[in-house]
């Protein structure tokens, strides 16, 4: 651009203007006011002064456009504002800072200022409109004037350096792709992320496709099938604050032709035992199923929805040995299937014998659940004990197959051998090497049917379990604080169940235990601590109308999704799935308090916490006990503290990867411990479908 001489200093000129040009002029140091606009040499500042908004100078566009010969088109639906002029073509979108420029090519690029609306008329940045009307621009140091010269001609130009380099302009994207961008040394000192968005042309609304910290890092694109077509890419820059400052845009067009292939195996490989299958996918895939035939038997397995990024483990059995052919496939987000070629192996298992219940040098003075661990079908199975130093062996129990509960009786003692002893189905025979135990030679005895810190609330069941022959036992339940006894049941036949019913004079924290007697003396079971509550119990309660929680859940869910960039969808579907709609949000049992603790975090919360039920198991029972869980002032803050959980905790760090995709964030969900239910992303997925709540992660520029 050309620059007048005035009474300034000629660097002190430049100086001024190109922080004028470029925006850096603040709103303090040069009030909109004072600044005159000129168009070939008339002075239109009192029709149309330029403004200042947020250090950045705007000029009133159809104002400036008409005066110079050009069309401007309002559009209202969409808010954008069409500029033609000699054969070149720029859409300006209120409030976004990505630009369309026609001039015989499309191209998009993104300006530093989005264009905005000022007493109904849109405004925009000065070198915008320059580009738009390709003429000159001066800026008059002397009379503080924005001249505008439709003698001087300018050519297009961006606004910044950062540019896209692992995908061209115009490109068909055929598959997975590399996002990365090549920076100068403009890149922006505070900017903290970086997004790549895809955008529709019609809308300039699309979502995040890949995000992260590392703003000159490679990153994973992998298209949706649902995005074929004419695309606009942008990578953007942002601040802490999520402020955009700097990035490219360019134009894509995704064709994406489905490509899965099967890893882990060969074709010929012999499989000898367990083994891990994965999927390369170049496209977004919703879930995976592996399909195994057994080619000698004609059998085909077809496993349930898999994750596409994770492994499933293939563990077959001795009697399916053979050839076999195996492919996985991938489906979209519409449930149709893609597949990869058919992998021929062969599967030849050894017979492999495995023995569980007790561990190397282990004490047994309780019951122990003895079992086989085979990859054969048996016909018999032994368990045996046998004494290191004769190699005598005793059969404990014979049976066909399965488990054997035993509790050793004060009849043996010292160390031991633990063996497994099977026959196949062929006759063959196969044992283990034996486990060295040690028995304490003691009578004992163990009451079931309660465990520690169990709360009672009811009626339970009572029983003894001993490894000697007791005629009768009582039930014994201690007041620990005033020292008192008192018998539930005496002389009880031990292989029938108690039914013990708590009374109002029991009410508090009591031990329970159970005494019977051998040889003419008592043997006593551990002192089992429980408390008894015969009150109200409060279950989960709505924390609001079914029909209204969508709305305050998606609402939550997109301004975290604004702070964090965890994908909103996804929250929303935790919130539903996890709270019922809204109407199962834990209590206190013996208050009634709400917690409104949306995701049944325990511990202590900023309202503290309640008191609610979890599970326990003990000497094989399962039961209900106390646990406290996170109690919150309201629903947002519970909100926060979900959000918080996830994106600190180091084992969600595979979480954080992908949380903007709803989809490969359920799954990393999954793979990082969140659910134990195998099915939890299908059931996020099916909600998000469902009720459309991928329009909550939407996004623009």
């Amino acid at each position: 651009m050309k620059i007048r001489k005035g009474i300034f200093n000629i660097k002190m000129v430049v100086i001024l203007m190109i922080l004028l040009i470029l925006g850096a002029v603040d709103n303090r140091s040069l009030a909109a006011s004072t600044i005159k606009l000129i168009i070939d040499g008339r002075d239109i500042s009192s029709s149309a002064a330029p403004a200042v908004r947020n250090g950045r100078t705007l000029v009133p566009v159809r104002f400036i456009s008409e005066e110079l010969g050009a069309k401007v088109t309002w559009n209202n639906d969409d808010k954008t504002v069409k500029i033609e002029k000699d054969n070149k073509t720029i859409v300006l979108r209120i409030d976004s800072y990505l630009v369309q420029y026609m001039d015989g090519d499309e191209r998009y690029f993104l300006s530093d200022t989005p264009p905005i609306i000022i007493n109904g008329s849109t405004y925009a940045p000065l070198r915008l409109v320059g580009t738009a009307l390709g003429v000159g621009i001066e800026w008059d140091g002397t009379n503080s004037a924005v001249k505008v010269n439709s003698k001087i001609k300018s050519s297009f130009q961006t606004f910044f350096q950062e540019k896209i380099s692992t995908v061209n302009s115009g490109q068909a994207v055929k598959g997975k792709m590399d996002l990365q961008i090549k920076a100068s040394n403009s890149i922006p000192k505070n900017g903290v992320e970086i997004k790549y968005l895809l955008l529709d042309p019609k809308t300039a609304k699309g979502k995040v496709i890949a995000r992260g910290s590392n703003l000159t890092g490679k990153y994973t694109w992998l298209p949706s099938l649902d995005d074929n077509g004419k695309k606009i890419l942008v990578a953007a820059i942002y601040d802490n604050k999520g402020n955009f400052l700097s990035g490219d845009s360019i134009i894509v067009n995704i064709d994406t032709l489905p490509s899965v292939s099967l890893n882990g195996v060969k074709n010929g490989q012999v499989i000898d035992g367990n083994i891990s299958l994965s999927a390369s996918i170049n496209f977004l895939a919703s879930y995976v199923k592996y399909e195994i035939i057994n080619l000698n038997k004609n059998k085909t397995n077809l496993t349930t929805e898999l994750d596409p990024w994770g492994p499933y483990n293939w563990s077959p059995m001795v009697d399916e040995s053979g050839n076999y052919s195996i492919k996985v496939i991938a489906y979209d987000e519409n449930n149709k299937g893609y597949s990869s070629e058919y992998i021929n192996v062969k599967v030849e298992v050894p017979y492999k014998l495995g023995f569980s219940g007790v561990t190397k040098d282990m004490t047994i003075n309780k019951p122990v659940n003895l079992s086989a661990t085979r990859n054969f079908n048996v016909t018999e199975t032994e368990y045996i004990l046998r004494d290191p130093n004769t190699g005598v062996e005793e059969v404990l129990k014979k049976q066909g197959y399965g488990s054997y509960k035993w509790f050793p009786g004060p009849e043996y003692s010292g160390t031991k051998e633990l063996l497994v002893r099977v026959k196949d189905t062929l006759g063959i025979i196969h044992q283990t090497q034996g486990i060295t135990v040690k028995l304490s030679g003691k009578p004992n005895l163990i009451l079931e049917g309660v465990g520690p810190k169990q709360v009672i609330t009811s009626e339970v069941k009572l029983k003894a379990l001993s490894n000697v022959g007791i005629a009768s036992v009582d039930y014994i339940l201690i007041n620990p604080a005033k020292g008192t006894k008192k018998v539930l049941g005496s002389g009880q036949n031990p292989s029938v169940e108690y039914k013990f019913v708590p009374t109002k004079e029991m009410l508090g924290y009591s031990h329970i235990k159970a005494i019977g007697v051998y040889n003419g003396k008592a043997i006593e079971s551990e002192e089992i601590p429980i408390k008894i509550y015969l009150g109200k119990v409060y279950g989960p309660k709505p924390i609001i109308a079914k029909d209204k929680f969508l709305g305050v859940a998606s609402n939550l869910a997109k301004e975290s999704w604004k702070n964090t960039g965890m994908s909103a969808s996804l929250q929303t579907a935790q919130a539903i799935l996890e709270t019922g709609w809204g109407q199962s949000v834990p209590v206190d049992k013996y208050t009634g308090k709400s917690s409104n603790n949306l995701f049944g975090i325990k511990g202590k919360g900023t309202a503290g916490s309640v008191i609610s039920n979890t599970w326990e198991e003990y000497n094989g029972t399962k039961f209900r006990i106390d646990a406290e869980f996170r109690a919150y002032n309201n629903i947002n803050e519970s909100w926060a503290n979900h959000k918080e959980l996830l994106l600190k905790a180091e084992r969600y760090g595979i979480f954080r990867e992908v949380m903007h995709n709803s989809t490969q964030g359920a799954w990393a969900l999954r793979r990082a411990g969140y659910a134990t239910d195998s099915g939890y992303p299908i059931k996020l997925m099916n909600i998000i479908k469902q009720y459309k709540l991928d329009e909550l992660d939407k996004i623009g520029i």
